[in-house]
């Protein structure tokens, strides 16, 4: 009977977990300064349709990613490892990211000087800048001190849809898939090394830091 009881709060976490919201933590910087390491972040799963947990099979369909949304993905080369990063590109979109300057279908996206930030685990002082995707306005990181450029990995999911310049790449975006970049742009790891995230990859749309432990100032909901 004891055990009997702990069923109704087991059975509402797994549909919590399974279909809504689930934790996450953020193990490194390359989101910054958005979110930083140690933040413990809430995911929406269903923001993106509900899937059949394990399956990852989406059984209804509520909406699409949106530039400028953070989301949490599988990682294409091994979707054991959970991702979160900055959706850029949509599905048929042509992304130009060239000596640090992005372009979305030719237009250059908004960007404006915000000062500096200091990094405290690297100590190091990086350039900040405010840049508008979409409907959403965010701040970036640039370090001036990492040359521009990027480059394929082995594992890239699309070689053939992007093209590797001096200072940069050209990608065009494959269909129901998504161009990702982390804010922390000179030290981050994203589309323009491995590529796309498929559809069928997506967690769901990140939207608020719940705990952290070491900088309680930081709990809130962000863009």
């Amino acid at each position: 009977e004891y055990t009997a009881g702990f069923f109704p709060i087991i059975f509402f976490i797994f549909v919590l977990r399974s279909f809504l919201f689930e934790p996450f933590r953020i193990p490194s910087g390359s989101m910054m300064p958005t979110l930083e390491t140690g933040d413990m972040i809430l995911v929406n799963k269903y923001t993106y349709g509900l899937r059949i947990p394990v399956l990852n099979t989406k059984i209804l369909d509520v909406g699409e990613p949106q530039r400028g949304d953070v989301v949490v993905f599988k990682y294409p080369p091994n979707p054991d490892i959970d991702y979160i990063k900055r959706v850029v590109g949509l599905p048929g979109d042509k992304i130009s990211y060239i000596n640090k300057k992005l372009e979305v279908n030719g237009v250059p996206v908004p960007l404006k000087d915000d000062g500096t930030y200091f990094d405290e685990h690297k100590m190091q002082e990086l350039i900040q800048s405010e840049e508008k995707l979409g409907e959403t306005t965010h701040k970036i990181l640039t370090d001036k001190y990492t040359p521009s450029g990027a480059y394929a990995l082995p594992t890239h999911t699309d070689p053939k849809a992007c093209e590797y310049v001096p200072g940069g790449l050209v990608c065009t975006v494959p269909k129901d898939k998504y161009f990702v970049l982390g804010d922390n742009r000179d030290n981050s790891e994203d589309s323009r090394y491995w590529g796309f995230v498929p559809e069928k990859n997506l967690v769901g749309k990140a939207f608020m830091v719940w705990l952290n432990v070491s900088k309680p100032s930081r709990i809130g909901f962000f863009d």
